[in-house]
């Protein structure tokens, strides 16, 4: 083999390498910031098709249902304590250290994003509440059940004017 293939044969190699040493950094750090929704059966009981449970310290998004007379505020901070369940039975409790939103309240449908931690809690960094009546974040009624449709306002009957 002469010195220009050679060359040519290092340089492919260096390349190859570079791009196997580019992808792996970047999937672990894709790895790392992922957040794996999770309802609270699943939190409990592990993925239904899987088995997998979430890892205690991974970061994790949790959706259900605020259960009611379960919230538990400190009068002297911000620290709030909640349970959230599903229609399934699972429940975990989810603490939170920050202002709750406006539209949050016992009985309504949330998606709390944190960090699991070692006693089963959920130490949330995130609250989001459903905004309306009307809406429900769609992994959190596809977790309860519940089939949500686009409303078709061509078929909707209107009065005639007169």
């Amino acid at each position: 083999m002469n010195s220009r293939r050679k060359k040519r044969l290092a340089l492919a190699v260096a390349l190859i390498g570079g791009v196997a040493a580019i992808a792996s950094l970047l999937l672990y750090a894709l790895n790392s910031n992922l957040n794996l929704f999770y309802t609270p059966s699943e939190i409990v009981n592990g993925k239904t098709d899987t088995g997998v449970k979430p890892e205690i310290g991974q970061r994790i998004r949790v959706g259900g249902m605020v259960t009611v007379g379960s919230m538990v505020r400190d009068p002297d901070s911000l620290h709030v304590e909640f349970a959230v369940h599903d229609s399934l039975g699972g429940e975990i409790v989810v603490t939170y250290d920050d202002l709750l939103p406006d539209l949050f309240r016992e009985g309504q449908g949330i998606v709390a994003q944190g960090v699991l931690g070692e006693d089963g809690k959920l130490a949330a960094t995130e609250v989001l509440a459903k905004h309306d009546e009307n809406y429900m974040p769609p992994e959190v009624a596809e977790a309860m059940g519940q089939k949500h449709e686009k409303l078709d306002y061509s078929q909707q009957k209107t009065a005639a004017p007169n």
